[in-house]
C-alpha cells in the first residue's frame, strides 16, 4: 500500500526545456549533431589541422538513405549483438543483490550488482580474441571504419525502444514486480499526457522485464562500454598503421578507459541518482545512454587518430595531474555525502530541516552545493586538452558536460526548493555556490 496521500502517479504539470516545441528541436537535434561531428572527423574530410571545407553537402558525404539502415543486416547484427550479448552477461554473471531507494508506494526495487564479473569478463573476450587473431581484432577494425553508420544505427534503435518503453507503460503489469501493485510507477515529469513530451522524457520510472532493469543496464552497459571500446578501436587502428602506440591516444583511452570502468564497477552508486530515482526512460535517457555517450564523448580519441600529436612529458604529467585531482573532488564529495547520510560524519555541520532530515553544508559541501560536478568537469577538461589547441572540435565534450550539469543543478535545486522550501533559502545563504568555488 502506497505511503503517500493522493495518487499514485500525480500528473506532471510543469514543462521542461521550453515544452513541445524544445523536446522536439532536441531530439531532432542532437541526433543530427552528432552525426555530423562524427563526420566531421574523418581522414576524407579533416587535413593538416583544419577542416578542407565547410559544405553542408560534404558533411553528409557516405551517408546512405534512411531505408540502407533500417535494412542493413549486417549493421544491425553488429549492434544487436553487443546489445544482447551484454544483456545476458547482465542477467547470468554474478553479483550481490541491492535495494534501491523507496518508491511512492513504499516499497524498493532489488538491482543486481555485478560490474566486476561483466568488466572480467570483457576483458578475458578481449585478449581471447587479440590471441586468436594475432591482434587484427577485425571487430575493432569494423567499429572504426563504421563508426557513422553504428552511430546511425543506435539513434534508430533508441527511437524504436523508446515507441516501445512508452506504449508499455500503459499496459497492466501482468506481476507486481515485489511491488504490491500491478500499476507502473511513472516519472514526476514524465506524466503529462502529451503523448510527444512524455514519450521524450519518459513516462515509465523504472520499465522491466521480470527482474531486468532497463534503465540502469542501458545507463552503465551497452553506451559505457561502447565509448570505451570505440577509443580502443582507435588505439588499435593507429598501431596497426604506424606500427607506434600514440601516448596522446593512449592516455584518452586510459584516463577514460579508468573513468568507464570506475561507474561500471561503483554501479551502486547509480541508485541514488536523479537519471534512476527521478527521470522516467524515454528518448532523453535512451538516446543519450545510447548515442551521445559513445559516439560524441569519443571525439578525443577519433580526432587524435586523424591528426595525431605527441604530449611532451611535462604536459603530459600535468594531464594526469588534472585528472587525478578531479577525481579526487569528485570522488572524495561523493564518499563524504554518503558518509554523512549513513551518520558516519555527525561532527560535519548542516542544516535541519522540517522535514526531519539535515542538508550537508560543510567539508566539500561547504564549498558549492554541487561539488561533485565540479570533480567531474576538470575530468573532462583533462582529456580535451590531451587534442592540444588545433581545433575546437574536441573540446565539445568539455563545453556540453558543463552545460549539461549546469542544467542538471537547475532542476535539482527546483526540485529541492519544492520539497525544502523556507529551509533552502537557508541553505542557499549557508552555500551560496552551485558547483564552482567562488565563481558560480
Amino acid at each position: 500500500m502506497s505511503k503517500e496521500v493522493g495518487p499514485l502517479n500525480p500528473r506532471t504539470t510543469s514543462y521542461e526545456f521550453n515544452g513541445i516545441t524544445g523536446v522536439l528541436g532536441i531530439a531532432l537535434g542532437l541526433p543530427l549533431l552528432s552525426i555530423v561531428l562524427n563526420q566531421m572527423i574523418r581522414p576524407d574530410y579533416y587535413i593538416e589541422g583544419a577542416f578542407s571545407n565547410f559544405d553542408i553537402a560534404e558533411l553528409w558525404n557516405h551517408i546512405k538513405p534512411l531505408k540502407w539502415y533500417l535494412t542493413n543486416r549486417e549493421l544491425w547484427t553488429y549492434y544487436l549483438t553487443w546489445f544482447g550479448v551484454l544483456a545476458i552477461f547482465d542477467v547470468t554473471l554474478p553479483g550481490r543483490t541491492m535495494e534501491g531507494v523507496e518508491l511512492r508506494d513504499g516499497t524498493k526495487l532489488r538491482y543486481k550488482i555485478n560490474g566486476v564479473a561483466l568488466t572480467t569478463t570483457l576483458a578475458a573476450v578481449l585478449a581471447i580474441r587479440w590471441h586468436l587473431t594475432k591482434g587484427e581484432m577485425p571487430e575493432l577494425q569494423y567499429l572504426y571504419d563504421n563508426q557513422t553508420d553504428i552511430c546511425i544505427i543506435t539513434i534508430i534503435f533508441g527511437f524504436i525502444m523508446s515507441f516501445f518503453l512508452y506504449a508499455f507503460s500503459f499496459f497492466p503489469l501482468l506481476k507486481a514486480n515485489g511491488r504490491g501493485t500491478k500499476e507502473h510507477i511513472l516519472s514526476v515529469s514524465g506524466n503529462t499526457g502529451n503523448p510527444v513530451y512524455d514519450w521524450f522524457i519518459g513516462r515509465e520510472l523504472n520499465p522491466r522485464i521480470g527482474p531486468f532493469d532497463l534503465k540502469l543496464f542501458c545507463e552503465l552497459r551497452p553506451g559505457l562500454l561502447l565509448w570505451f571500446l570505440n577509443n580502443v578501436a582507435c588505439l588499435h587502428h593507429h598501431y596497426l598503421q604506424t606500427g607506434e602506440v600514440n601516448n596522446a591516444i593512449l592516455f584518452v583511452t586510459l584516463a577514460q578507459g579508468f573513468y568507464v570502468f570506475d561507474g561500471v564497477l561503483n554501479e551502486e552508486g547509480c541508485l541514488t541518482m536523479m537519471d534512476i530515482t527521478t527521470d522516467g526512460f524515454g528518448y532523453m535517457l535512451a538516446f543519450g545512454d545510447l548515442t551521445l555517450v559513445p559516439f560524441t564523448y569519443a571525439l578525443q580519441a577519433r580526432y587524435l587518430t586523424v591528426s595525431p600529436i605527441v604530449l611532451t612529458g611535462p604536459y603530459l604529467s600535468f594531464l594526469v595531474a588534472l585528472m587525478a585531482l578531479g577525481y579526487y573532488i569528485f570522488h572524495s564529495s561523493n564518499n563524504q555525502k554518503s558518509h554523512f547520510r549513513q551518520g558516519k560524519l555527525p561532527h560535519l555541520k548542516s542544516i535541519d530541516t522540517k522535514r526531519g532530515t539535515k542538508l550537508l553544508c560543510d567539508g566539500w559541501w561547504g564549498m558549492s552545493q554541487h561539488m561533485n560536478y565540479f570533480g567531474d568537469w576538470l575530468i573532462s577538461l583533462s582529456w580535451c586538452l590531451a587534442t592540444g589547441f588545433q581545433t575546437p572540435l574536441t573540446y565539445y565534450y568539455s563545453l556540453y558536460f558543463a552545460a549539461l550539469l549546469i542544467h542538471r543543478q537547475k532542476r535539482d535545486e527546483h526540485l529541492c526548493k519544492v520539497k525544502y522550501g523556507d529551509d533552502w533559502k537557508k541553505y542557499e545563504t549557508a552555500v551560496p555556490y552551485k558547483i564552482v568555488p567562488f565563481i558560480y
